[in-house]
């Protein structure tokens, strides 16, 4: 069974930086392609970031130059680095895992239909506020 757990969420002035760890458990061969999404009450669920499991990367436009996905294998941990936040990064934020195929790269440029939520695996989430 494949369990996602997210950390490192919390409050932060803008301008300021966190760190979001995304710890993947019982992926088929360690391999999945991992992404982060956001969402605020009222709105859809939207990409972030995204890491496959060859490295290659992928940002929603939001995110480009202020943000920076990665993943530790060893750890089977992806972080998420945000930089230089702003008050409209304020959202829960939540890692996915795809088993599957890299269908999280598809979801950073439109929000991920809901009833495509069940194609991934889903952390609890962690909320990221960022005051002004």
């Amino acid at each position: 069974q494949v369990l996602v757990v997210e950390s490192g969420g919390g409050s932060v002035q803008a301008g300021g930086s966190l760190t979001l760890s995304c710890e993947v458990s019982g992926a088929p061969g360690g391999r999945a392609c991992i992404a982060w999404f956001r969402q605020v009450p009222g709105k859809e669920r939207e990409g972030v970031a995204a890491i496959d499991s060859d490295d290659a990367t992928t940002y929603a436009r939001s995110a480009k130059g202020r943000f920076t996905i990665s993943r530790d294998n060893a750890k089977n941990t992806v972080y998420l680095r945000m930089n230089n936040l702003k008050p409209e990064d304020t959202a829960m934020y939540y890692c996915a895992a795809d088993t599957v195929a890299r269908r999280p790269f598809t979801y950073m440029t439109r929000p991920v239909p809901t009833p495509l939520l069940d194609n991934f695996y889903w952390g609890q989430g962690t909320q990221v506020t960022v005051s002004s």
